[in-house]
């Protein structure tokens, strides 16, 4: 008769298997920290890029119209004119985006900060003015 070994199986014990989990979730807590700043600082520099993109726009908007756009007409007059006389837009070319948390970005004219040009700025992550928000005039 032949005997079968059963004790020499490959297989992983649940200590060997609980050591690799407990070894990944130290890796996970040291590592994800550090990406999600990254996130962070990623859309930080997205927004300071649109705000310099909308800024350019508008003052061709300015050149051409002889006038900034009112906070009435908004930023969505870059995108389509109507009536405007001397208006040769479109100024910016997919339309007028959003800032990376989602919100509209704020546009008012004439301004509170900059007397001779329009305030443009995103709420920053909370959504609401604040110490946060990413602006057109910090951006010198």
């Amino acid at each position: 008769m032949r005997r079968i070994n059963r004790g020499n199986r490959g297989a992983f014990t649940l200590i060997e298997l609980l050591l690799v989990l407990v070894i990944l979730a130290v890796l996970a807590a040291v590592v994800v920290p550090k990406f999600t700043g990254r996130s962070e600082q990623a859309k930080l520099a997205a927004a300071k890029t649109d705000i310099s993109m909308l800024d350019s726009a508008l003052d061709l908007f300015e050149q051409d119209c002889g006038r900034y756009p009112s906070s009435d007409e908004g930023l969505g007059s870059l995108v389509n004119g109507g009536s405007i006389p001397n208006w040769h837009g479109p100024y910016i070319k997919r339309g007028v985006p959003k800032d990376p948390w989602g919100n509209e970005y704020v546009y008012r004219y004439p301004g509170q900060h900059n007397t001779n040009g329009p305030d443009l700025f995103s709420m920053g992550p909370d959504g609401r003015e604040g110490n946060d928000d990413v602006t057109n005039w910090t951006q010198q």
